[in-house]
Parts: C-alpha cells; structure tokens; sequence
C-alpha cells in the first residue's frame, strides 16, 4: 500500500510539473530510499553544496575548478546556445502582434502619343503615403502554443548549461585525479625500482662469490627492467592528462601545468544523498528533460491547431493625392478593411503529417524524460555502493601493503645474511610492487566514485535562483 501511494504521488507530481494541454502519462515509480545510503544519517539530510569541490580540501583543484567555471569554451558555447534560444522566443512571439507597414510612393504615367505636343496625350502624377496593418486572430491558440513551445526551448537551453557546467566541473575533478594518481603510482614505481635495484646488487655480490646462480641473477635483472619499462607509460598518463586540463580551462598546453601531489592528500566529503523524490529538482538533466517534454507537448497543441480556419484581419490607411502639396489634406485620405478567413481542405495530407511528426517528438520526449529520472536513481545507487565498497577495499588493501612491506624488508634482511631462498625475495618483491599499485588504483576508484556521486546528485544544484540569475 506504501509503494502504491508513492507511486500514485510522484505520478500526481510529475504531471504537474509538465505544462500543457497535451499531457502524456508520466507513471513512474519513484524509490522511498536509498538502498545503499550511508547508515545513521537522516533521509532528507541536506544535499551537497553548490561549491562542493572544496570539501576535496585542494587547494589547487578548487582553482582549477574556479578556471573552468569561467572560461571552458563548452560552457561558454552553452551560454551562446541561450541568447539563441532567447531570440527564438521573440521570432515565435511575433506572431501574436500585428504586422504594421509604412508605404510612400510617387506614380507619373503617361497616355497617348510620345510627343508631348499631341493634343491626344495626357500626363498623370499621383502620390501617396500609408499605413497597411495585418493581424493573424490566434482564435484556436496556435500561435500561444507556438509560442510557449519556443519559451519551453529556451527553458531546456538554461538547464543544459546547467548540465554542461556540472560535467565540465566532475571532468576537471576526475582528471586531476587522474593526475594525482599517475604520480602516486610514478612514485612507486621509482621505489620500486630503487628496491629492486638494491636486492640485484646483493645478487651480483653472492654470483661473484658463488652462492647465487645465473638463474636468480636474471630473474632479478627482469624485474628490475619490468620497473623501469613501468616508468614511461605513466609519465604519458601524467603529460596527457595535464594537457586535458589545460584544455577544460581554455589554456594552452604548453604554457600550462599542473603541480599535482598524491592522492592520499585527498580528502573524501561525506555526502548526504537526501530523499530520491527530491532528485527530481536537484538534477539539471531532469528537468532539462522535462522542458524539453513540456515544448512537445506544446508543439502538437500547435500542430493540432492548425486543422481550424485562420481569421486573418487586414487595414490600410493613408492618403492618395495627384498634388504633392494636396498630399495630407482631408479630402485625400482613405481606408479600407478586409477580413480573410483560410480553412485548409486539402494539402496532401501535411498538416496531418505534421501533426504526426509534433505527436512522435512528445513520445520520444516523454521516454527520455521517463529514462533520465530512472537513470538519475541509478546512477546514485551505484555511486553510493562504488563510493562504500572502494573505501572498505582501500582500508583492506592498506593492511595488505603494510604486510608485504613488511615481508620484503625481512626477506630483505635475510637475503643479505644470506639465510633466506632467492626465490623467496623474488616473490615478496613481486607482491609488494602488486600490491602498492592496486592500493593506488583503488584510492583513484574512491575519488571518482565520490565524484560520481555528487554528479548523480546533481551536483548541489537547486533550480531555486539558479535559472533567474540566467535570465
């Protein structure tokens, strides 16, 4: 029973938000919870900031993220799709004005022989000067409908610069991450090298005294390469992903850079997920959705307004004299009125095309709608379990670290005591490097886990202020 009226309200809801005659059905089912929601905290917990970055506690990345805020060229081409937009909503709204036209003219004709001196000929001069005034009567709504499609449009442009901007933000954060990380594991990498450079050259000592063979001398010189040849594809990770964030803050890449640090300089914020039903107005995604299904439902308004007779009323006045002194006297003005009215009868079948057409966008509109509220419960869940699982794997994987450091300084030990199998070393090496690298990858996978997160939750977005300061 529950479930129902949940069901039952957020139908009740979403119906309401979209505008329009031509409401589709909107049934949705709308979770109560979260199911992998952090314990202990409260359903409608407050959702995260807007500036949420800076809970990272990076002093860096929160400039970055400043940088792109103000001159990534993708938001800035989303800005431009606004004023396009706009100038959209005044195109469609003219038609609700009438048309107004001035007119001045001058008219000489000439009848009879072309000789002036024929008595046969006669000249005529006439002048004139205007207004003609035309008006569409949107008795059946077309054009309002027209019009609200377009201001819908323009609705769906705000949100997209909304959903530009939160993508653009998560992208500088996952790539400085990935910077971060790269460095981590070049880091690691280097210490390695440097260890197994260590246990080659107590090797090469016990092979010029006898007590190592040839065997355990080129194992060893294997894995000393296997580290060196680790060391340039992360130097590309780091370079390429440098020149990436150049370009999410419109820099040159060559006279851009990135100081970095290490991922365990990374703090992770808490986030609070709130009530799923508040989802519906946190994600700019969705309600760019919902415009977008609010102008289809406004264009088969229009599309099913055009069957009806169009009232087209028409004026002219002005004044007509043959003298152009005589042009504004009273006796040379004159009006005329004229109304029109067009029913279509046969147009092989165009209007009910388009009609078709405007009924196919609202069912297309209506699916995405549908898709992108259930994609935002999604994408919540599996941040939510990603962001849980990878900070319990990074504490596990800690532990396996601090155990395998722990055997390779012994087998270490050993070796140079020479009480310890070669094989021995070789396998603690092997474990260590393993391990440190996976602890790095899933430190890595937490961050953009976390990120992840506060994009699926829209980011601290709230519709409320947000589009009027876009206005």
């Amino acid at each position: 029973m529950r479930r129902g009226a949940v069901l039952l309200a957020a139908a009740m809801a979403l119906s309401g938000c979209i505008p329009g005659s031509e409401r589709p059905d909107l049934s949705l089912e709308t979770p109560a919870s979260y199911r992998n929601a952090p314990k202990g905290i409260a359903a409608d917990a407050s959702v995260p900031a807007i500036d949420w970055w800076r809970g990272f506690r990076s002093r860096e990345l929160t400039t970055l993220m400043e940088g792109a805020q103000l001159y990534n060229l993708d938001i800035a081409a989303a800005i431009a799709q606004i004023v396009q937009a706009d100038a959209q909503v005044g195109v469609s709204g003219a038609a609700l004005f009438p048309t107004i036209t001035g007119t001045a003219g001058a008219e000489r004709e000439h009848f009879g022989a072309l000789s002036s001196s024929s008595g046969n000929a006669s000249t005529i001069t006439q002048y004139s000067a205007g207004l003609t005034a035309s008006y569409m009567v949107d008795f059946w709504g077309k054009n309002r409908a027209t019009l609200a499609a377009a201001e819908e449009s323009a609705t769906v442009a705000r949100y997209n610069r909304e959903v530009v901007r939160l993508t653009t933000m998560v992208t500088v954060a996952n790539t400085y991450f990935q910077i971060l990380a790269a460095q981590d594991q070049l880091k690691v990498t280097r210490n390695n090298l440097a260890a197994a450079e260590r246990i080659l050259a107590l090797i090469k000592t016990q092979f010029a005294g006898g007590t190592a063979s040839q065997l355990d001398l080129s194992q060893q010189e294997a894995l000393v390469a296997t580290q060196r040849a680790a060391i340039p594809p992360l130097e590309v990770t780091v370079g390429q992903n440098i020149a990436a964030m150049a370009l999410l803050v419109a820099r040159a890449p060559a006279n851009f850079t990135v100081r970095g640090g290490s991922t365990t300089q990374i703090a992770v914020p808490r986030v609070t997920p709130g009530l799923p039903s508040e989802l519906l107005y946190e994600r700019p995604d969705i309600r760019e959705a919902e415009a977008q299904l609010a102008s289809s439902n406004f264009s088969v308004e229009a599309g099913r307004a055009a069957f009806f007779p169009q009232i087209q009323l028409t004026g002219t006045t002005g004044f007509q004299s043959a003298a152009l002194a005589s042009l504004f006297a009273p006796g040379a003005w004159y009006y005329t009125l004229a109304a029109g009215l067009t029913q279509p009868l046969f147009d092989g079948f165009l209007l009910e095309g388009q009609l078709k057409l405007a009924k196919g966008v609202q069912l297309q509109n209506l699916q995405a709608y549908r898709k992108a509220v259930l994609s935002a419960f999604a994408d919540v869940e599996k941040a939510l379990i990603a962001l849980q699982k990878y900070t319990l794997q990074e504490r596990l994987q800690a532990d396996v670290v601090t155990s395998s450091r722990k055997a390779f300084e012994v087998a270490e030990t050993q070796l140079r005591g020479g009480t310890v199998n070669l094989i021995t070393v070789l396998q603690t090496q092997q474990t260590l490097f393993t391990a440190e690298n996976t602890l790095v990858q899933v430190r890595l996978s937490k961050l953009l886990a976390a990120s992840s997160l506060f994009q699926a939750l829209g980011g601290g977005w709230t519709p409320t202020g947000t589009l009027a300061a876009l206005q």
